[in-house]
């Protein structure tokens, strides 16, 4: 079983590039297959979640050619299954886009329920609703979700909570059918903004993407020939941002959008971070004591959920008391069992962690509990005195390219055991 090894206290300097969006991949994949053409897709991150799905999507007959190592051309043309129920669903949660991109090309769609990380109850019960709207028979049988629709037809959808996931189901199934469809209370993360984006580029008519009310009205097909380029990864940058400063950094982080970083800066200045911000780059100087904050997670333009267990590791570092409480998911805590085998000094009451800032921590071994907290454990054993084992390495792997190489070019000593062999 894989794992790293990371000697800490080493203060991270120098510069790190962001790779592109893996929420915005995990999205625009799947769009592609409501082309039935070819389109070449620029800035794709190099990670398991999306090997995974282009190996769910080779099965539906859709082909890839690697241009490079993040440039990718995907071939729908013959894409001609609607069956998306292979053992790789489970393995990720974007797996569930391909049932509004299938029912939106083939007007049905056969799909396993979504796999990913395990941090509380993530009901897709309005996809459903969107999808039933739409015109949509939906039914749940053996573990799949059956959709089919003579033809899909715009209606009006009110999402009864804020859903990314829903928001992006719904835009891609609403791409292809009849009519406006209007969603309203819907998500505004930037990756939904790309998705509509590669979508227009293609010929679809989608307004309103980044705001609470997107509206779609349907065309009959989507152009092919179209290059994308997948925005920056909002929540790699956050986890770099957040290390630099755990570790008292002077550290440029580079390929950014820094309005999208615009609620994590707040907090770094808040706890008297130095953030200097250029055009496509932000600037972390964290050489000053860190003061306490409280930090509350929320749907975008909010503290993003993702960068909550970097936070709470950051949070260790700062004078006093702080707290942050998790607006989005119910049990996404777990990992700090995990912290507290290093000392961390934390207590969770409820949707709260209570964090005392100020004692060391000391390497130990411990294990990745989900994708984010995978990274927390990272950042955790870049400050940590001594050495700290981190296993379950698979779910870093999952939404961060070449984690271990950045974060060597910045100073730390960290390295990846392969089956008893070092990386």
């Amino acid at each position: 079983m894989d794992r790293l090894i990371i000697r800490g206290q080493k203060r991270l300097k120098g510069e790190v590039t962001v790779s592109g969006a893996k929420n915005a991949a995990v999205g625009v994949l799947p769009a592609a297959l409501l082309l039935s053409d070819c389109c070449t897709i620029e800035n794709v991150p190099d990670i398991l979640d999306i090997s995974i799905l282009k190996r769910i999507m080779e099965s539906l007959g859709a082909k890839f050619e690697n241009i490079d190592a993040n440039t990718i051309k995907i071939d729908t043309r013959n894409a001609n299954s609607y069956m998306a129920t292979t053992e790789d669903m489970h393995k990720l949660r974007g797996s569930y886009y391909l049932m509004g991109a299938l029912l939106g090309r083939f007007k049905k769609a056969v799909a396993t329920f979504p796999g990913g990380c395990n941090f509380g109850v993530r009901p897709i019960d309005q996809h459903i609703k969107g999808f039933e709207s739409l015109g949509a028979k939906v039914e749940i049988e053996h573990g799949h979700i059956k959709l089919t629709a003579h033809k899909l037809v715009g209606a009006s959808i009110y999402l009864d909570v804020v859903s990314v996931g829903a928001t992006i189901n719904i835009m891609l199934a609403a791409v292809r059918a009849e009519g406006l469809t209007t969603i309203e209370n819907a998500a505004k993360e930037p990756h939904i903004v790309d998705i509509a984006n590669f979508l227009n580029a293609c010929g679809a008519d989608i307004k309103g993407a980044g705001t609470d009310i997107i509206r779609i009205r349907g065309v009959r097909e989507l152009k092919g020939n179209v290059v994308h380029s997948i925005i920056p990864d909002q929540i790699e940058a956050g986890t770099f941002m957040i290390a630099a400063a755990a570790t008292r950094g002077d550290v440029l982080v580079k390929n950014v959008i820094p309005k999208h970083m615009e609620s994590l800066t707040a907090k770094l200045i808040e706890m008297n971070v130095k953030v200097e911000e250029f055009d496509d780059s932000i600037h972390i100087n964290a050489k000053d004591k860190l003061s306490k904050v409280n930090i509350k997670t929320l749907p975008y333009p909010g503290f993003p959920t993702d960068l909550q267990p970097p936070a709470a590791v950051l949070l260790l570092r700062a004078e006093g008391i702080s707290t942050i409480t998790e607006g989005i998911f119910d049990n996404r805590f777990q990992y700090i069992e995990e912290l507290r085998r290093m000392g961390a000094k934390i207590r969770v009451e409820g949707r709260m962690a209570v964090i005392e800032g100020g004692s060391k921590l000391s390497g130990a071994p411990i294990k990745a509990v989900d994708l984010r907290a995978g990274a927390a454990c990272v950042i955790a054993g870049l400050i940590a005195e001594g050495e700290t084992e981190i296993y379950n390495v698979d779910y870093i792997d999952r939404g961060y390219e070449k984690m271990v190489e950045k974060f060597r070019l910045l100073g730390a000593e960290i390295r990846r055991i392969i089956d008893s062999k070092e990386d």
